[in-house]
């Protein structure tokens, strides 16, 4: 039987959202600083505003005052599952008063790309968007990459109580440390590590560019962030593109991987076990399906105009880089990918997005734990079927440790692969109510579901609502990995069909 969200639970869940709405407002204080730092006054106004409008929000949240330390695991659905969308409206505030929008819609779009990492950008005019609201988007792209909860859980800020649910509520069940809160601190120490280091380095190669100073040091900083966290934004319109620089091409495909890997390998590594990497389940999946997928998608690119083989080699590394690791980065033209690119790599690219990264990674996608799972289940039905009626077969595999395939672990990859499949078909066919052509419709309900942000012809400024509303839903969806949402969609349905009056007694 579904339980219903009493009064008490609707408490619990504002007050909850009301320390995430006051922590983003402490974020708009970035953008807000940077604004005064270099003297553009009409940003810092907006950020002052959107800062004022969190903050009286958070706190009237906040008074919903409850006991401290009491949440549950429903409560904490709800919270994680209402935080992307309530948080990426705030977002838009400060975005859609640029006047770089089409639309206010436009904005909530771009607001719910940042947090979710997806990096589709509606933004018109990027060239020229302010150092202050190019600050924000990548704030965003940190903040959605690293997860609203886990973010909030290394500064503490849910005390003591419900760090386990909300922690979990995220998709995140395999802990670094035994503690959360040190979980937490610990992803938060290795991405400013990794971040720091390619910034210094990405400086390097901007100044010998000729960028001057404060641009270079900022230009390295925000692709940094957006490489590791996997999320695809880029300062300038041509992406990747503007910058011409192999070398800063060969060091954001390394950060992408490095982000695209689960930070409980990180930690593996970081206390000396890298063995624990290649013996990895994730591992193993990534390698054999990339080099599937890298075959295909080279010989889908030699009838291509890019007829120099190191520009396809150059090119085509890159661009399944961003697309398996759900970055979005370009190194290629949107015109093109849609005019120049065949329909077999069109649809190599979305078949690398639809999977993704590892578990427990900034990427996006079904994951490559759940397919290597799915594999190993289809190798013990094999073995299954070929081994004598008294045999007992038990196929193990390595994940952290040995670990033995069990029902219950096949049946939860198998539900969201599922779920993964069906969003992605539902996605190509509104594209296709749309006007869309197929392929073009797959490909964008793949980058969206997947939060890949690798766009064509369909996600444009000021396209029909009911697209862009189902869009921002798959974005949504996909950050989720469905789980959390069809959870709390069960619960508010269940919340609000009225309960049946019992019959009064004879």
């Amino acid at each position: 039987m579904w339980q219903r969200f009493t009064l008490y639970d609707l408490r619990v869940i504002g007050h909850y959202l009301g320390t995430l709405i006051l922590f983003f407002a402490v974020l708009m204080a970035l953008p807000f600083a940077t604004a005064l730092v270099f003297q553009e006054w009409e940003p810092a106004a907006r950020y002052l505003v959107a800062i004022g409008i969190a903050m009286v929000a958070g706190c009237s949240l906040r008074f919903l005052r409850i006991e401290p330390g009491r949440l549950d695991r429903r409560q904490a659905l709800a919270v994680t599952g209402f935080a992307w969308v309530v948080l990426a409206l705030f977002a838009s505030i400060p975005l859609y008063f640029s006047g770089h929008y089409t639309t206010y819609l436009d904005a909530v779009f771009d607001g719910v790309s940042g947090l979710t990492t997806t990096g589709a950008s509606l933004i018109v005019d990027l060239d020229h968007l302010s150092y202050a609201d190019n600050m924000f988007r990548f704030a965003m792209h940190a903040l959605g990459g690293l997860g609203l909860i886990v973010v909030a859980l290394s500064f503490g800020l849910f005390g003591r109580g419900g760090g386990a649910s909300l922690f979990s509520s995220e998709g995140r069940s395999e802990h670094v440390v035994p503690n959360v809160v040190q979980t937490t601190q610990f992803i938060a120490r290795i991405t400013f590590i990794i971040i720091a280091i390619a910034t210094v380095v990405i400086t390097a190669l901007c100044l010998a560019m000729g960028m001057e100073p404060t641009r270079a040091f900022l230009n390295a900083l925000w692709v940094s962030t957006s490489g590791f966290v996997t999320g695809g934004f880029a300062p300038m319109q041509l992406s990747v593109m503007y910058y011409h620089s192999f070398p800063l091409e060969v060091i954001l495909m390394v950060l992408m991987i490095l982000g695209s890997i689960s930070f409980v390998i990180h930690s593996e590594v970081w206390k000396g076990r890298a063995s624990a990497f290649f013996r990895d389940i994730e591992t193993k999946t990534m390698l054999l399906w990339l080099a599937v997928m890298a075959f295909v998608f080279t010989v889908t690119l030699a009838s291509s105009p890019f007829n120099d083989i190191l520009a396809i080699l150059r090119r085509g590394l890159f661009m399944i880089i961003s697309a398996f690791t759900t970055t979005g980065f370009q190194v290629v033209t949107t015109n093109q990918i849609t005019t120049s690119f065949s329909n077999g790599a069109f649809l190599t690219l979305a078949f690398i997005m639809a999977v993704g990264g590892a578990s427990g990674s900034t990427a996006g996608g079904i994951k490559f734990s759940r397919m290597g799972i799915i594999f190993k289940s289809i190798v013990s039905n094999v073995k299954e079927a070929l081994a004598p009626d008294s045999a007992r077969v038990v196929v193990s595999y390595n994940h952290v440790g040995k670990r033995v395939l069990t029902p219950e672990v096949v049946k939860e990859a198998m539900t969201v692969f599922i779920l993964f499949v069906i969003t992605y078909v539902i996605g190509a066919l509104v594209g296709i109510a749309h006007n869309a052509e197929a392929i073009p419709a797959i490909f964008e309900s793949v980058a969206m579901t997947s939060n890949g942000g690798i766009v064509t012809s369909l996600a444009t400024p000021g396209m029909p609502a009911t697209l862009e509303l189902f869009y921002i839903f798959q974005m949504w969806a996909g950050r989720l990995e469905f789980v959390t949402l069809l959870a709390l969609v069960v619960e508010i349905v269940a919340s609000a069909i009225p309960r049946p009056r019992p019959k009064d007694r004879l």
